[in-house]
């Protein structure tokens, strides 16, 4: 799993690359729609976060803040 935006945008645009889009030049839109992409997926990723404790007093699944 990517560990910031920036690091799964690039993950995107060679995902992109590898399908043959066009990620370079003067009206290349790959980099703009990878990074729209990247930011939505860490906002809902962010929104959903939970951890799950097994055992112990504190057991059961929390929201991260």
């Amino acid at each position: 799993m990517a560990s910031s935006k920036n690091e799964l945008k690039q993950f995107i645009i060679e995902e992109f690359k590898a399908l043959g889009f066009v990620t370079e030049g003067e009206f290349a839109m790959a980099e703009k729609l990878a990074t729209a992409i990247a930011n939505a997926t860490v906002r809902e990723r962010v929104k959903n976060a939970s951890v799950t404790i097994t055992s112990g007093s504190s057991a059961g699944t929390y929201k991260v803040d």
